[in-house]
C-alpha cells in the first residue's frame, strides 16, 4: 500500500467492494452460525412436537410486553446501520458514524432488556427441557449481539478517524451484513420461542 494512501488515513488493508476477501470470510461465518441456530431450533421443535411430559409449551405462555418492543429495537438498529452504510457510500462520514452509533446504542438496549426478561422468568436453565432450550438459544443469540456490538464500535471509531470513504468501505458493508444476520436470526428465534407456543 502506498505511503500516500496511508497518510490519507484510509484503512491500509483489504480490497475494494465485493472483491474484498472479508466477504468470503463473513459468508462462511454466517453459514456456520446459521447452522448452529438451525440445530438449536430443530431441537426445540423436535421436543415440542413430542408432547407428553416434556413441558412444551411452558405452563405460562410467553408474554410480548418486553419481547415485542425488543424486537422493534433490534430491527431499528439494523435500519440505523444500513442508513450509516449508505452514508459512507455517498461520501458522508458523519452519517456513517451516527448510524453506527445509533445501531450500537439500540443493540446495547436490546441486551439490557433481554437480561431483564431473563430475570422475570419463572423457570431456569436446568428446570425443564423448555427452560434449557430457551436460555441456550437466547443466550447464544445475545453472545452474537455482543460480538456485533464490538464490531459496530470498532467501525464507528475507524469511521470517525476517516479510514473509509465512498470507494473504500468494504469493512463497513461486511460488518453490516453480520449485524443484519443477527437481526434475521432474532426474528426466527422470536417466532419460535414467543409465537409458536400459542399454537401447540
Amino acid at each position: 500500500m502506498s505511503e500516500q494512501v496511508l497518510s490519507e488515513g484510509r484503512l491500509p488493508v483489504g480490497s475494494v467492494g465485493k472483491r474484498a476477501s472479508g466477504w468470503w470470510g463473513m459468508l462462511c461465518l454466517i453459514a456456520t452460525e446459521a447452522a448452529l441456530f438451525g440445530y438449536l431450533l430443530f431441537s426445540y421443535y423436535y421436543l415440542a412436537l413430542q408432547g407428553g411430559g416434556v413441558s412444551f409449551p411452558p405452563a405460562e405462555l410467553p408474554k410480548f410486553a418486553l419481547s415485542g418492543p425488543n424486537t422493534a429495537i433490534l430491527i431499528a438498529s439494523s435500519v440505523a446501520v444500513w442508513w450509516g452504510e449508505r452514508g459512507v457510500k455517498s461520501g458522508n462520514r458523519a452519517r456513517l458514524v451516527i448510524g453506527l452509533l445509533i445501531g450500537l446504542v439500540l443493540g446495547a438496549v436490546f441486551i439490557g432488556i433481554q437480561f431483564l426478561e431473563w430475570s422475570n422468568k419463572n423457570f431456569t436453565l436446568s428446570s425443564t427441557a423448555y427452560g434449557s432450550l430457551y436460555f441456550t438459544i437466547t443466550g447464544f443469540h445475545m453472545a452474537h449481539v455482543a460480538a456485533g456490538l464490538v464490531g459496530l464500535a470498532l467501525m464507528a471509531i475507524w469511521g470517525g478517524l476517516g479510514y473509509f470513504d465512498d470507494v473504500r468501505h468494504a469493512p463497513i458493508s461486511i460488518g453490516a451484513v453480520y449485524w443484519h444476520f443477527v437481526d434475521v436470526v432474532w426474528l426466527t428465534v422470536f417466532f419460535t420461542l414467543y409465537v409458536t407456543p400459542y399454537f401447540w
